[in-house]
């Protein structure tokens, strides 16, 4: 890899994880739209978009591990809730990454694209009314609810190569989990289901003509950074000012998802 293409991917994942600590989102958003923007596609078919999958999924894993370290020792991370979901989690990612291997990226790039605009939108509608805030005695939710949460975040962030807390922390949100208990627990999971997606994923990319290798020399400069970032984000967290930078960050992201499709 060339230092210009290795300053480039290592710049993507410290961005990718400055703003998820700063605003609690999942790196592969950022990573995605930003992979296909600087080193883009091929081929019409944009099949180079499973190999970006591939790489923001092996990121995950490290990002991941290191923020449920951190919830461990704030004791937020339940046990009862995060092995249910580990199960059907693990169980849909793998689902999803085997649905989006039947398809060419340029459908995998088309259902990213919507899945960040409809993103922006809740972002924007949880800025105006945000999700109640339940006591940090609150009861965890059943295992059917946790399983079946698990099973639907699963199969779309196989399907689409992201981590899953996007669609996971607020959906534990609403079934009665504290904000900081379910992002324990999601990040609590990831690590694990992304790390099945990744190997997954991995062992489809040679039917495409393309290499493990070539996922993971993206992967190793973007975990660098992404580890980095995350510590500089959650720092900034608590001096800046998060709305205004959410809807930053609604802008950006929803324009990037449209020069992905164009």
């Amino acid at each position: 890899m060339d230092p210009q293409t290795l300053a480039i991917d290592l710049g993507i994942g410290l961005l990718a994880g400055a703003v998820g600590g700063l605003v609690g989102i999942g790196g592969s958003i950022v990573m995605l739209p930003a992979l296909a923007i600087f080193h883009g596609y091929e081929s019409e078919a944009k099949d180079r978009h499973h190999v970006y999958m591939a790489a923001s999924m092996l990121v995950n894993i490290a990002v991941s591990l290191s923020a449920t370290r951190q919830h461990k020792k704030r004791g937020a991370a339940r046990s009862d809730v995060i092995l249910p979901l580990m199960i059907s989690m693990s169980a849909g990612i793998v689902l999803g990454v085997l649905g989006s291997n039947q398809g060419s990226g340029s459908v995998a790039v088309w259902a990213f694209a919507g899945f960040i605009w409809a993103y922006c939108l809740y972002t924007f509608v949880t800025l105006v009314r945000r999700l109640p805030e339940r006591p940090d005695d609150s009861p965890s939710p059943p295992v059917w609810v946790l399983g079946t949460i698990g099973l639907l975040t699963g199969l779309l962030a196989g399907f689409l190569g992201v981590g899953g807390g996007i669609l996971l922390v607020p959906l534990l949100q609403i079934s009665g989990l504290p904000l900081r208990h379910a992002i324990a627990g999601s990040a609590g999971v990831m690590w694990v289901s992304a790390m099945i997606g990744a190997i997954t994923k991995l062992g489809f990319l040679p039917s495409l003509g393309y290499s493990m290798w070539d996922a993971v020399q993206i992967a190793a400069p973007m975990g660098a950074g992404a580890l980095g970032g995350a510590w500089f984000g959650a720092w900034l967290g608590h001096t800046l000012k998060i709305p205004a930078l959410k809807v930053v960050i609604i802008v950006v992201l929803g324009l990037a998802a449209v020069r992905m499709v164009a």
